[in-house]
């Protein structure tokens, strides 16, 4: 799973190990942490006895490959410099205001969990 570009719009394209599976025909990709049950079964052949899973295994809606999404956010940078007529990348902050924001809520690990004990 290509993890290295953070952002919702990326954790779920087929780059690299990640498991793609299918539930009620859609594509997901299952996604875990290193603390996980899933994680310990895969790479040491299960929880130690001294041990307990603390992170969650979850399935992420599938995106496509990650070319698909890297061609996807070019486009949008390609609109985005059109709209305020920047010719280059180092010309936008000085056609348009930049504001940030954060999210305060990553729904992702919330609401797709696969099984309470992960």
């Amino acid at each position: 799973i290509s993890t290295k570009l953070k952002s919702n719009g990326i954790n779920a394209e087929y780059g690299g190990e990640g498991d793609v599976v299918e539930v009620d025909g859609k594509k997901f990709v299952k996604f875990y942490g290193m603390s996980s049950s899933t994680a310990m079964e895969k790479h040491s052949g299960g929880v130690a006895n001294y041990r307990t899973s603390e992170g969650k295994t979850v399935l992420i809606p599938y995106k496509g490959t990650v070319e698909t999404t890297i061609q996807d956010v070019l486009g949008g940078v390609r609109s985005c410099c059109t709209y305020v007529g920047a010719v280059k990348l180092k010309e936008l902050p000085k056609r348009t205001t930049f504001v940030r924001t954060t999210r305060q809520l990553n729904e992702v690990y919330g609401k797709q969990s696969i099984n309470k004990t992960d």
